[in-house]
């Protein structure tokens, strides 16, 4: 499969055309940002990192049937994905009290749901992400009712995965942002990633923070914290 040339550059990816239209290639990025990009810095290895976990959790959570847009990896950074149009909510699910989630409702951080919560925020950086509801989303024709049921079932999997997966080797999944795309058929199926960049870890014994929030909130020890996911998730 050829590269081609560069169609997109984000926060933490850039993606290419390939010969095949059907297919694109994404590169990660070592780049760091916070807070809608007013915050911006490096964190070392983190694009080879963000790509490896990526792939591997998207190809477990195939096996559990969630379809995604993994194709291959194709080395450290690069892996080529089906191309997809991206439905433009963010999907945030939450297991445990934290972040913008405790700001907003006034509660401390690390109170344990009774079952799991689900947001959306409309993807939009010149408006900042504002939090929408899936009554919102039709009326701005983000998505259809059929689609936003498909996207809260199939998010809703994902946790109920990732949530066993990460308690296995320590860590609480406490919180995660996903993406959805559609395929040219009008499939929806899982996008972007899922890394220490889009989900907030905390060691189950001691709470350390394991993610960017190490960065957003300057904790220090950011590379350590990808590193330690990275050896948790793969035991190397």
């Amino acid at each position: 499969m050829e590269k081609l040339n560069q169609l997109y550059e984000g926060k933490a990816k850039k993606v290419f055309a390939t010969d095949d239209p059907e297919v694109l290639l994404v590169s990660y990025k070592d780049d760091a940002t916070a807070f809608n990009g007013i915050k911006r810095g490096t964190i070392a290895g983190k694009g080879a990192i963000n790509n490896r976990v990526t792939n591997y959790m998207m190809q477990l959570l195939e096996k559990e049937g969630v379809p995604t847009h993994f194709v291959k990896e194709l080395s450290d950074r690069e892996t080529l994905v089906k191309k997809v149009t991206i439905v433009p909510l963010e999907v945030i699910i939450r297991n445990i009290s934290a972040g913008s989630f405790s700001k907003r409702c006034g509660v401390e951080e690390g109170i344990v749901f009774d079952e799991p919560t689900i947001e959306f925020s409309y993807k939009n950086d010149e408006l900042g992400d504002p939090l929408i509801n899936a009554y919102h989303a039709v009326a701005l024709k983000l998505a259809t009712w059929d689609e936003i049921e498909t996207i809260k079932t199939l998010a809703f999997k994902v946790n109920s995965f990732m949530k066993a997966f990460f308690k296995k080797v320590g860590v609480d999944l406490v919180d995660f942002k996903l993406e959805f795309g559609r395929l040219s058929d009008g499939t929806i199926v899982l996008a972007d990633e899922i890394s220490p960049d889009t989900c907030r870890f905390w060691d189950s014994e001691t709470h350390e923070k394991l993610d960017k929030d190490r960065f957003r909130r300057d904790l220090g020890h950011v590379e350590d914290a990808y590193q330690e996911m990275m050896k948790r998730i793969f035991g190397e």
